[in-house]
């Protein structure tokens, strides 16, 4: 007998052959001039677009990225990813120079690209990790007619309530980020880059920002997925949000992974969000 995961996964190899998925790199500019390179999986006869935005210091082909993507591709939407200006994908930019204000600036320019193009529809989807996902809610917010549905994973929720958090688990670390103005960190998705962030700069800026106070102009569906032991974008953070959201939404907590979802079961947590990411597309996109 066929179990039922045998079955998702001759229906999601079937439907991606129907559609004919086909994946383009692209370049575009900024509005400061710096270089970002798109991924374009586009699908004919598609149900919808979708943006996909990564975190601080992350990239368009992480694997919690790829997974939020191979979900809606196997649904039969249009995806848009890219590398941010100002982090370790190929787009232009010193990631030292990041803040939530560059990851938003770069958000709305890939979608006044997309415009333009002959597979754009509205309204679209918006999803994105951490500093990606507030950088889409903060659209969602300011755009909510032009927004179908919104996925903000592991996101920031405002920059108070995570400096906070930091300043409660690594409280010597932030102390000498202040004292020093830089945070560096080893990659974990690219063992040898070390990350070096402007962290007086990054943390004046993400100051200006907070989800809760308009997150009544959050009515379309909203789906919140957030790792247990995520301290700087916590599950408790997530609640707050989730409280007001006024619409259709769905939060879920992933046991004992982090930030980026990593624990001994990486693998199992990714298979997991992505079967989220299914039955949520099921209920509200398809």
């Amino acid at each position: 007998m066929i179990q039922r995961k045998e079955i998702w996964k001759l229906l999601g190899s079937f439907w991606t052959k129907i559609c004919k998925s086909v994946m383009e790199k692209l370049s575009i500019r900024n509005k400061n001039g710096q270089n970002l390179v798109v991924l374009l999986e586009k699908i004919d006869n598609s149900k919808g677009l979708v943006f996909i935005a990564h975190g601080l210091g992350g990239f368009k082909e992480q694997r919690h990225i790829e997974i939020f993507a191979e979900a809606f591709r196997e649904k039969g939407f249009t995806v848009v990813r890219w590398d941010a200006a100002n982090t370790i994908g190929e787009s232009g930019g010193k990631m030292e120079d990041a803040t939530v204000t560059s990851y938003y600036e770069d958000l709305e320019d890939v979608i006044e690209w997309a415009k333009i193009q002959d597979w754009y529809k509205e309204p679209f989807i918006l999803t994105g990790h951490s500093l990606g996902g507030i950088s889409t809610a903060l659209y969602a917010e300011n755009y909510p007619e032009k927004v179908k549905a919104l996925a903000p994973i592991s996101t920031v929720v405002s920059g108070k309530l995570t400096i906070e958090a930091d300043e409660e688990h690594i409280p010597g670390v932030i102390k000498e980020w202040r004292k020093t103005g830089w945070q560096i960190n080893e990659s974990k998705s690219k063992p040898g880059v070390v990350k070096k962030l402007k962290w007086n700069q990054f943390e004046k800026d993400a100051l200006k920002y907070d989800l809760l106070p308009k997150a009544d102009q959050l009515a379309m569906p909203v789906l919140l997925i957030v790792g247990g032991e995520d301290w700087g974008t916590s599950p408790e953070s997530h609640k707050l949000l989730y409280d007001k959201l006024p619409g259709q939404k769905e939060m879920h907590i992933i046991d004992g992974a982090d930030h980026n979802f990593r624990t001994p079961d990486y693998d199992k947590n990714l298979q997991e969000i992505k079967q989220i990411f299914l039955s949520w597309i099921n209920k509200y996109l398809s």
